[in-house]
């Protein structure tokens, strides 16, 4: 079942989430709602959803990177990005370690506000410390555009956007981002 994807300016998207005991994680509920996002951000399609954005004050997200996503972009960028693909997981109450400063720019996207991209500075190496879908404790350690992905996410389970890091002179539609910004350096302005 594809879940309603809520847009900025809903209160659930600014509010802290609630962390999940294993027994909740593992309950029937949760379980569906895990798969019920993996459907919904698969058909975006996206490469992350956390709860609030599916109206879920809970510390959940899903990531899932697929090489399908990867094929519109050309090797230089790829590699710029440090993208790979990332197979499907879930993250229940994560806490994120910067392992580099978040210096790293490049342009974002949210599925919570559709039509919009920017640049936003993030930290090129991560650590998270988090319960996987069976309750289990992981720590993930990632780079590149994984890395990004996942400080995305978790600053959706904060009650932040990517709108309150961003570059405010690179706020653009897609369209205008088509025209304007696609072939140039972030680093370099219009």
């Amino acid at each position: 079942m594809r879940l309603k994807i809520v847009t900025v300016g809903e209160p659930v998207l600014r509010r802290p989430t609630v962390r999940l005991s294993k027994k909740q994680l593992l309950s029937s509920s949760i379980q569906d709602l895990i798969e019920h996002m993996r459907e919904t951000v698969r058909d975006a399609p996206g490469v992350g959803l956390a709860a609030p954005q599916i109206g879920e004050s809970l510390q959940l997200a899903v990531i899932e990177d697929k090489a399908e996503y990867h094929k519109l972009l050309s090797k230089v960028e790829l590699k710029e990005r440090g993208r790979k693909p990332v197979p499907f997981h879930v993250l229940a109450n994560p806490t994120l370690e910067l392992l580099t400063e978040p210096t790293e720019i490049f342009f974002e996207g949210c599925l919570s506000l559709p039509g919009f991209t920017a640049l936003v500075p993030r930290a090129k190496r991560v650590r998270v410390t988090c319960l996987d879908h069976r309750g289990a404790s992981r720590v993930i350690e990632a780079s590149g555009w994984y890395a990004r992905i996942l400080q995305h996410e978790i600053d959706h389970l904060n009650g932040l956007l990517y709108i309150d890091q961003m570059e405010t002179h690179s706020f653009s539609s897609l369209e205008n981002f088509a025209r304007h910004w696609k072939n140039r350096s972030p680093h370099r302005p219009c």
